[in-house]
């Protein structure tokens, strides 16, 4: 019997991060019930914010949907999540650097810093009746004994589950089979793994993150986004059809990443 695991699609949020993509509130609204009516197990739907255009599509598809669970995007900044004027959507996702070079060089703040953060944003997100997922962002160049300590205290406070997120595309299948079994023997915590493909290797290394143990596999349509892309949802599929059950048909999935395609070509051409 093959094993379920989830797809967290994030191709409105990490996708449109892709220079000279933009989605209108129209198009992001048809895509995730697209990707709903597929039965994509989470839909990350944008960014934490104040404008009344993403306010009101969030909430749109959350009214909508029937299937998915809805995420957003946020920094980790307490303020921020406190001063959250949308709907609370299902799942808030913390995102936060885990690197020292990121905390020490480009936070200029260090790990006792890192930790009360951290703590004040979770139980911030956690006080707006949300579940709670934290992305170790850059975990890639972190220390294994950092993100497990780390995963150990999220773990406590109530968050469900943390994203390793291969920020600057590093990540090869081997390393990325030695952090997630790391990690996973020190901590029951749900695990979910984001790579970009800046070295070929997104479809790949979400393959092995699934075989050691991740739960979730975050893909875009096309594979789009920053710099390389993401893992493509596609290819995805068709590479792990033979281990993984995801309850999802990939030539839906291949019908919708070409509506998508087609609809960016169309954008880029109305905006000449």
């Amino acid at each position: 019997m093959k094993e379920k695991k989830w797809i967290v699609d994030t191709t409105l949020r990490d996708g449109e991060q892709r220079a000279g993509i933009v989605f209108n509130a129209e198009d992001k609204i048809r895509i995730a019930l697209k990707l709903d009516e597929i039965h994509v197990g989470e839909i990350e739907a944008g960014i934490l914010g104040s404008k009344a255009e993403q306010r009101d599509y969030i909430e749109e598809i959350m009214r909508r949907r029937e299937y998915a669970k809805i995420s957003i995007w946020s920094r980790a900044i307490k303020e921020d999540i406190l001063g959250m004027n949308t709907k609370c959507p299902d799942i808030i996702h913390i995102g936060t650097p885990v690197s020292y070079a990121q905390i020490y060089s480009r936070l200029r703040k260090n790990k006792v810093w890192f930790r009360k953060n951290l703590c004040e944003c979770v139980d911030a997100a956690l006080t707006k009746g949300a579940s709670v997922t934290v992305g170790f962002e850059d975990a890639s160049r972190a220390d294994v004994g950092f993100l497990i300590n780390t995963a150990i205290m999220l773990k406590n406070l109530g968050v469900d589950t943390i994203r390793i997120a291969d920020t600057v595309g590093v990540l090869t299948p081997e390393r990325t089979r030695r952090i997630i079994e790391e990690i996973s023997s020190q901590t029951d915590i749900d695990l979910e793994i984001h790579v970009h493909n800046d070295l070929g290797m997104a479809v790949a290394n979400s393959i092995v993150a699934a075989a050691a143990g991740v739960r979730y596999i975050d893909c875009t349509l096309a594979g789009i986004g920053e710099r390389g892309g993401n893992c493509n949802f596609y290819q995805f599929l068709k590479a792990a059809e033979g281990c993984f059950d995801f309850g999802i048909d990939k030539n839906k999935v291949l019908s919708l990443e070409k509506e998508v395609l087609d609809l960016l070509e169309n954008n880029s051409k109305g905006s000449r």
